[in-house]
């Protein structure tokens, strides 16, 4: 095995980084879904980035199960896989409810809440996906509301490329349980390279009740996001912008009743505007050529019974969606309601040494656009008290999408982007197995899957076409992802690891390179240590080494890249509250272009104040 050593940096100091390097710190505890192992270690180190201010994306970008694509900032626009999927594959859950965005998956992490007011994010896959996520194949990534905490915040940060950045968040709590948090941030910069600037506004705030066994939630945001990037979407050198604006209403309620007794329920509407230029500077006239809005409105609730041996679980919920574009015209449709109902059973009983388990249940996905889809899950597992091994499982699982608006609606025969009116219900097989491990303090989860992906949606290029085509392809993963992690008294430390293997089928279809689905690491390593180097000052890296499969749009880079994140923080003892920071993203200002063709952000340094209380 070839060793990559970071351009600029000598081989002994590479890999006196690399075994450092990709520290987790995060908020919050996190639970892991794998059976027999609770996990209350982090996953990410640096939640704030070098050049903008922090947004809930940004706590992904080193995950070792997700795998982020950006194009500028990961804070500007940044595509979420898991497991070998694709931007369009992947969901996104917010308390009870599953958030969309209709036009197109590349605006999925456009969620304008300030983080503070969420939980951990976690990955939901195979069974746990199926039951509880709408329109998504590969898996989801989920965040609950976090309670109101009393306290808050305010930072002003400066660095490279006139970078200059302010957030301030509070919150507040009553004696009987009523609390409010508000947040706001801005950031602009002039950008790493020629016409990469950026200008972001964030409003945030919360409302919530909080009981022994209740928390009701009721939020609204808004966030505005312009930004400009060479080749950000097609590889013709042109200085592409976007301005994003996004808007969101939401309402949760869940209640713990004890003994894995619950029910939870969600009301979403989101609005979604995107302006897109290909050129920026061109002359516009009365009517942009790429101007889109969408709108979502969404419910759902799900609850838990436990009764002896048993535990059921039922689950419905209802997108409606819209979309107004100058561009996407074509197609057979303009709105849709997409409907979700999922039930499941499982049984307990005892084992020697811990509990066995089995779950079988089934989801019904619908759409008045399109015939809907029966959908098995089934589930076995064994949970054990002591020893090496502290669970095992086996499951099946499918799920079903229908495509976006972008893939349905554009022109199939001009433009940009290329669409196709007869993509329909793209189906999803999982087969995966398990493992929870404790090792001399280690603790260990472990994946073994294959999926089997049915007309899922990928964008395509032809040589002698100068646009990318939505096309259906059948493809085929295999995969194998494991996380370790361990705590010392001033060293925490979290190692991932995925391997990814594919095949594809376009059906007849010619292409001659894929964007997306073919888009993927072969073998991808994270390393997390974060050092608490004395009471006072604490060094946080995250660090993330590809091998990627080959792709002939990726014209620099290579197919090999080392990223690094770092932040290294201080507070001082005279000043309470005070803490000083240097962020630095990109650490080896890395080429390596995470969409094919399109630029990669280069090393950033920024520097911040914040006073907490």
């Amino acid at each position: 095995m070839n060793m990559v050593v970071p351009r600029r940096c000598s081989f002994p100091a590479a890999l006196l980084f690399s075994a450092v390097a990709g520290a987790a710190v995060a908020p919050g505890p996190r639970v892991s879904t794998l059976p027999g192992i609770t996990v209350t270690a982090p996953s990410v180190a640096n939640l704030a980035p070098a050049g903008a201010f922090a947004m809930p994306v940004t706590a992904l970008r080193y995950e070792p199960r997700i795998d982020l694509q950006a194009r500028n900032l990961t804070e500007a626009q940044a595509d979420i896989t898991l497991r070998g999927g694709t931007f369009e594959t992947t969901g996104y859950r917010l308390g009870a409810l599953s958030l969309a965005d209709p036009q197109t998956g590349h605006y999925l992490a456009e969620l304008p809440l300030a983080p503070a007011m969420l939980g951990v994010p976690r990955v939901l896959a195979g069974a746990e996906a199926a039951l509880g996520v709408s329109n998504a194949t590969a898996g989801a990534v989920a965040q609950d509301w976090r309670p109101v905490s009393a306290g808050g915040f305010v930072s002003a940060g400066a660095g490279q490329f006139s970078l200059r950045r302010a957030e301030v968040f509070a919150g507040a709590v009553s004696s009987g349980g009523l609390g409010v948090d508000v947040g706001l941030a801005s950031s602009r910069s002039d950008g790493a390279v020629r016409f990469g600037d950026h200008d972001f506004n964030r409003a945030s705030l919360r409302l919530q009740s909080r009981a022994a066994e209740s928390q009701t939630d009721a939020a609204l945001g808004y966030q505005g996001k312009r930004f400009g990037w060479p080749n950000l979407y097609t590889p013709f050198g042109s200085p592409e912008s976007e301005n994003l604006q996004t808007l969101l209403l939401a309402l949760n309620h869940r209640v713990e009743l004890g003994g894995d007794n619950g029910w939870e329920a969600a009301v979403v509407h989101r609005r979604h505007k995107d302006d897109y230029a290909f050129n920026r500077f061109a002359p516009l006239g009365p009517v942009h050529p790429f101007q889109h809005t969408t709108w979502l409105t969404a419910a759902a609730a799900e609850g838990r019974w436990r009764r002896a041996e048993w535990t059921f679980f039922l689950r419905g919920e209802a997108q409606a969606d819209r979309i107004a574009s100058t561009s996407l015209t074509f197609g057979r449709y303009r709105s849709r309601v997409l409907t979700k109902a999922a039930a499941a059973a499982r049984r307990e009983w005892a084992a020697e040494s811990g509990r066995g388990w089995l779950r079988l249940g089934a989801a019904h996905d619908d759409s008045n656009r399109d015939d809907g889809a029966w959908l098995p899950v089934a589930e076995a597992g064994r949970d054990f008290s002591a020893g090496l091994l502290r669970g095992a499982r086996f499951g099946y699982a499918e799920t079903s999408q229908l495509p976006s608006y972008t893939a349905l609606n554009a022109s199939a025969a001009s433009g940009l982007f290329r669409g196709n009116a007869g993509l329909g219900r793209s189906l999803s097989r999982n087969l995966e197995t398990a493992v929870a491990l404790l090792i001399a303090g280690w603790s260990v989860e472990a994946v073994a899957f294959t999926r089997r992906d049915d007309a899922l949606v990928d964008w395509t290029f032809r040589r002698g076409v100068t646009a990318r085509t939505a096309n259906a392809v059948d493809v085929r993963v295999s995969g194998l992802e494991w996380v370790a992690r361990r705590s010392w008294s001033g060293v925490d430390v979290v190692f991932g690891h995925t391997w990814l293997g594919k095949g594809a089928d376009y059906r007849g279809a010619a292409v001659d390179a894929s964007f997306y689905a073919l888009n993927h690491a072969r073998h991808r390593l994270t390393a997390a240590i974060t050092v608490r180097l004395t009471p006072r000052l604490e060094l946080r890296l995250d660090n993330s080494l590809r091998w990627q499969a080959p792709n002939l749009l990726r014209v620099t880079g290579g197919d090999r890249a080392m990223h690094t994140a770092a932040g290294l923080y201080f507070r001082p003892a005279a000043l309470r509250g005070v803490e000083v920071a240097v962020h630095l993203d990109n650490a080896w200002d890395e080429d390596f272009q995470e969409v094919p063709a399109v630029p990669a952000a280069g090393r950033q340094l920024s520097f911040s104040v914040a006073r907490r209380w």
